[in-house]
């Protein structure tokens, strides 16, 4: 059978069914025409009008297909896109870092999940109308919605139909589906250009990207995307999950937590299960407990304002921890922080010390193909400091004695776990050449991703071996270290995002992380 689209207008589509004409779940052709707006609350609500009707138009010919309805036509809606236009270069406070483009020119972008996405929209178009003094024009884009990603919360949609291959393949022919040419990484990595004639970017992520990465966030975490926090902390040891949990249900049951618990509105476990706010013998229940947990667990303590904290357990290995960062960036999120363990390399180091990363020697290697080894991956002040005020606050020490248990230098991270076991005078000739303090697996690539991403980044280890001196990760002694250690390190990760929080926006997101010629969404 051969299909062929059939064109409404603004590619929303009908289908033909049993040879009778139906309508489609969606409006007019003429309710969508390209529209330029002063207001971006306005922008916003028209974005998603033309987003929920044609994923509603997408979901309903699904729901045909699988009553075995015949199609004798393919089905496409797209994506809704904005769009600016300027004319002049325009003076732009300095001091900004995002709100505006770099010059003369058409921008635009695809959108998606206006529902997840929609404060941050209207603030990043705000600040355009406002930098710019433009119309901001929204209408449907080209880029089709592949059917998968027409269901928000996912839906396994071959696992949902019968097992008969060629109704698997009918479906590849009726619907769009995933196209990889769209879910690239091009702008992020800086090496996009866009032909002659057409539009620069808007934004680092199109719209299918985002929805591969929203999708692929709950196979990976088993919590919904619209659960993850602005402030992330990663880890690489379930001990530090194990804490966050109890300090999440501790702080939404218990009545000497009020003070505290009163900024945060609920806590969320893997399979959605939530635990609010409430008073003991009040929860509502919400959720279901995984049968097994997900490849990197999530958990989120929550803020009503989106500016709580989530923490991953990432596992060990500079895969997991780019795999996961490739995913949460889409979520623009404010800040993320690598808590973990790491080998010390020095003999002045004790077990429980800490280390505060300022530069990485990256050997983990899954990120050479998109930020080249020779780009450097900075200190970010404003992190740093929030860091050691945190440890500070949490040990109470102060000025040497600070020093004493916690030291600044380089983090060295691999993608060998046994490097121990190679002839090792060669890696401990680089180790020293780079003055590194401390070795791990997931630090350099979580910074690296940070800084790709355009995502603030940070990282505190605490020192469990030393191999280097014969003191190795033993059962004994590192369960000793585990009991001793692990609460208070994750108390330093908290208080040092409520820290960043404290600080505003403004002073995060500042200019380092941008390019020449940066996108103008944060």
């Amino acid at each position: 059978m051969s299909f062929e689209y059939e064109d409404i207008g603004i590619h929303l589509y009908k289908i033909m069914t049993n040879d009778r004409t139906q309508s489609a779940q969606a409006p007019p052709a003429n309710d969508f025409p390209t529209e330029s707006f002063d207001d971006p609350v306005a922008a916003v609500t028209r974005l998603s009008a033309i987003y929920e009707a044609n994923t509603a138009f997408l979901r309903d010919a699904f729901a045909r297909y699988r009553r075995n309805e015949q199609f004798t036509h393919c089905v496409r809606a797209c994506y809704p896109f904005v769009r600016v236009r300027t004319e002049l270069n325009t003076q732009i406070d300095s001091r900004r870092s995002y709100g505006f483009v770099a010059g003369p020119g058409i921008y635009e972008t695809t959108l998606t999940r206006p529902d997840l996405f929609g404060d941050y929209y209207r603030e990043q178009l705000r600040l355009l109308a406002k930098n710019h003094h433009v119309g901001i024009e929204v209408g449907v884009s080209a880029q089709p919605i592949p059917i998968h990603f027409a269901f928000a919360e996912g839906i396994h949609l071959e696992g949902d139909l019968d097992r008969d291959r060629d109704r698997l393949l009918a479906m590849r022919n009726i619907f769009d589906t995933p196209d990889l040419a769209l879910l690239d990484d091009r702008i992020v990595n800086g090496t996009y250009e866009p032909a002659p004639g057409e539009p620069h970017p808007l934004a680092l992520f199109t719209a299918a990207r985002v929805d591969f990465s929203l999708h692929r966030l709950r196979h990976y975490t088993a919590t919904s995307p619209t659960h993850f926090q602005n402030y992330v902390l990663y880890t690489n040891y379930q001990f530090y999950i194990d804490e966050f949990v109890k300090l999440g249900r501790t702080m939404m049951s218990r009545p000497e937590t009020r003070a505290y618990r009163s900024e945060y509105s609920s806590f969320v476990e893997p399979g959605d299960v939530v635990t609010y706010n409430a008073n003991p013998g009040e929860q509502p229940e919400e959720g279901t407990v995984p049968a097994r947990l997900p490849q990197m667990p999530a958990y989120h303590l929550k803020r009503a304002d989106g500016s709580g904290i989530t923490m991953v357990n990432i596992g060990v290995g500079p895969s997991n921890a780019k795999t996961i960062t490739d995913h949460i960036a889409v979520l623009r999120p404010h800040a993320w922080i690598m808590l973990g363990h790491c080998a010390g390399l020095r003999n002045t180091q004790r077990l429980g010390d800490y280390v505060l990363a300022h530069g990485y020697v990256r050997e983990d290697h899954v990120l050479d193909d998109d930020l080249p080894l020779w780009v450097p991956v900075p200190a970010l002040a404003e992190v740093q400091v929030a860091l050691e005020k945190a440890v500070a606050q949490v040990t109470q020490l102060e000025g040497t004695e600070l020093k004493r248990v916690m030291r600044t230098g380089t983090v060295a991270s691999v993608d060998n776990r046994n490097w121990e076991l190679r002839d090792h005078r060669e890696p401990v000739r680089r180790l020293s050449q780079s003055r590194a303090v401390a070795l791990d697996m997931e630090s350099a690539t979580i910074a690296a991703s940070g800084f790709r991403f355009r995502v603030p980044y940070g990282t505190l280890l605490c020192v469990s071996d030393k191999p280097l001196h014969g003191e190795l990760k033993l059962p004994g002694m590192a369960d000793q270290f585990y009991r001793a250690q692990v609460d208070q390190h994750l108390q330093i990760g908290v208080k040092a995002m409520e820290l960043l929080r404290m600080n505003g926006l403004s002073k995060l997101h500042s200019r380092k992380l941008r390019s020449f010629a940066e996108v103008a969404f944060q």
